[in-house]
């Protein structure tokens, strides 16, 4: 637990504004943060009996930190495009990214046209002078229509009032976003229904069916009709895919590629449709290529250079941290020979080891929180083949922010917190932002973490400061 901050010498930062208005809107509503609570589980913003927020404050971002962001998140996604279509016609890389081979069954099934990931998402830390990206998400991430939701809730606090008198404040439309992402990729896929037919498909017991009904409500105030199907409730008649009794044209398919390797049964009308080009699966099932974390392996790995621009290779070098699949071989660190699994040992304060292919921070071990002994041996779990494919990468810088945290019994106190930034793109280009916040070295809501919302401040000037005015 951390006192509230003090201000700095210097002209105060957005955070230090907010927080200031928080205090003195606290003493006049002190039921603020049980009334934030309640508007969370009423729009269904919880994971399990978690609301996604416990936290009075956003996460600001400067003009400047937005375009920084975009340029380089966008360059990795069409990156990660280009790798995608390469693999697919070079085995040696190709092999490089270590698909199963169910999964590589998939990857090669033909899509048509346009991208493989039509939604993605990149994990990074935002620093002053630096900004790292951990991984790529290429497989439809959830939490835009939690992020977007939980924005409009935060817009409507009485600290918002006061500090937009002070701050042009942005928040970021993302579902209508989203929207226009699926229906361009149905039109480049051919399809031609003005008001195309969308099933949102994954389990119906995930803990994010709650995010599909959000999606479900305002993608039909748009104008598109869309249904939540249960792989297990999808038909296939040999000529169109339905559920409920309606032909579906976009399936905007939430279920993992993990999932459908692991209950074909339950998925095969999916992918016979899929196979059979009959109805248009965003993300398609090449997304994979680009998910696995061994993706960052092959983006910093010397023997792929040719593949990118001399500002392509700055890019990477200065904003991918250097990644390897994890095995007994000789490999190159930044130019200089290493044996890799020795490297590994000797660096370990500076390294992280994780499966390649797993979600929700699942199996990362952080070198630096570990004993050499733990270590040693979670080594040899990643050298094992029956546990998958592993990598190393090096520890990258994290941001730490102090964020006013809501404990249940409507008590505010002050918190030292790692903020994890996740740039949502939409057929590659930067959309908004998933931010999540967590006391330890993972930030994910499966480890426990939390969820704010992110907006985009740049300081009014005097003159203007009278009426605030927030934008979308």
């Amino acid at each position: 637990m951390t006192s509230a901050p003090t201000p700095s010498v210097f002209p105060p930062s957005p955070a230090e504004e907010w927080h200031a208005i928080l205090k003195a809107t606290l003493l006049q509503v002190p039921a603020l943060p049980e009334d934030l609570f309640k508007r969370m589980r009423k729009a269904r913003l919880t994971f399990g009996d978690r609301v996604h927020c416990p936290f009075l404050r956003p996460f600001f971002l400067s003009p400047e930190d937005e375009e920084r962001v975009r340029t380089v998140a966008e360059t990795i996604a069409d990156l990660g495009e280009r790798i995608t279509s390469a693999a697919l016609d070079d085995n040696h890389l190709f092999a490089q990214l270590h698909l199963r081979e169910e999964e590589e069954r998939l990857a090669r099934i033909p899509a048509g046209f346009g991208r493989a990931c039509t939604a993605s998402r990149l994990d990074a830390f935002l620093l002053p002078d630096s900004l790292k990206f951990a991984e790529y998400n290429g497989e439809s991430p959830a939490g835009a229509g939690y992020a977007e939701t939980l924005a409009e809730i935060f817009r409507e606090l009485p600290v918002m009032d006061k500090f937009a008198q002070r701050y042009e404040v942005h928040s970021y439309p993302l579902s209508a976003k989203l929207l226009d992402a699926l229906v361009m990729s149905y039109l480049d896929w051919g399809g031609s229904s003005k008001k195309p037919q969308i099933a949102i498909v994954d389990w119906k017991d995930v803990p994010t069916v709650s995010e599909f009904e959000i999606l479900q409500k305002r993608f039909e105030r748009m104008g598109i009709p869309t249904l939540i199907a249960d792989p297990r409730e999808l038909e296939w008649d040999g000529k169109s895919l339905t559920t409920q009794g309606k032909k579906i044209d976009l399936v905007y398919r939430r279920v993992l590629i993990n999932d459908i390797v692991a209950k074909p049964a339950e998925c095969s009308a999916l992918v016979k449709a899929y196979a059979a080009n009959v109805v248009c699966v965003t993300n398609n099932f090449r997304c994979k290529i680009p998910h696995v974390k061994a993706f960052f392996a092959v983006l910093t790995g010397e023997q792929n250079g040719a593949l990118f621009s001399q500002g392509e290779r700055e890019l990477i070098r200065k904003h991918i941290p250097w990644t390897r699949v994890v095995a007994d071989v000789k490999t190159a660190h930044y130019g200089q020979p290493i044996e890799l699994l020795a490297f590994i040992r000797k660096e370990r304060e500076n390294m992280v080891l994780k499966p390649s292919d797993e979600y929700g921070g699942s199996g990362v071990t952080l070198g630096w929180e570990t004993s050499e002994a733990a270590w040693d041996a979670a080594i040899q779990l990643a050298l094992s083949p029956k546990n998958g494919v592993w990598i190393a990468q090096e520890r990258i810088p994290i941001r730490r922010e102090i964020f006013p945290y809501m404990a249940q019994t409507g008590k505010v106190d002050y918190r030292d917190m790692l903020v994890d930034f996740a740039p949502y793109l939409f057929r590659g280009k930067l959309c908004g932002f998933l931010t999540r916040l967590s006391a330890t070295g993972l930030a994910n809501v499966t480890s426990g973490g939390g969820q704010v919302p992110a907006f985009r401040v740049s300081p009014r000037s005097s003159a203007a400061n009278e009426s605030g005015r927030i934008t979308a």
